[in-house]
């Protein structure tokens, strides 16, 4: 199963279902033979960040970002990977920017204020190398 849109479907399928885990598998494969598709890398994405894998999906989410800048979700999805690795700070900009642009989203809102009161009640936070 080589052919990309087959990948993607199967991933997507898995997602769909909650096989998170399993749909990291062929969403992988889907993005390392087509790394430009945004589509592919927001899947992988919310399938990293569903299995708890905020790193690389915070890397997924910011590939989308890169190619996509005014994707909402994936600015969305990008501060909560971000929140989760408890980067609060660095979260603030990419929630506040989707809440910007989405301002009915309750969730966006909610989220991008938690992260405003963590970052000022850690103002000794450090940004990681190459954020």
């Amino acid at each position: 199963m080589d052919d990309v849109y087959e990948l993607f479907c199967r991933g997507t399928e898995l997602l769909e279902a909650g096989h998170n885990h399993q749909a990291t598998i062929p969403l992988s494969r889907a993005r390392d033979l087509a790394p430009d598709k945004t589509s592919i890398r927001e899947a992988l994405g919310r399938a990293l960040f569903h299995t708890r894998r905020y790193e690389q999906a915070a890397y997924e989410f910011q590939a989308v970002i890169e190619r996509a800048p005014t994707n909402d979700f994936a600015l969305f999805c990008l501060g909560r990977s971000l929140q989760m690795l408890g980067r609060h700070s660095e979260a603030r900009k990419p929630l506040a920017l989707a809440a910007c642009m989405q301002p009915a989203r309750r969730d966006y809102r909610l989220y991008r204020d938690r992260a405003r009161a963590r970052a000022a009640a850690s103002p000794g936070q450090v940004a990681s190398p190459g954020q």
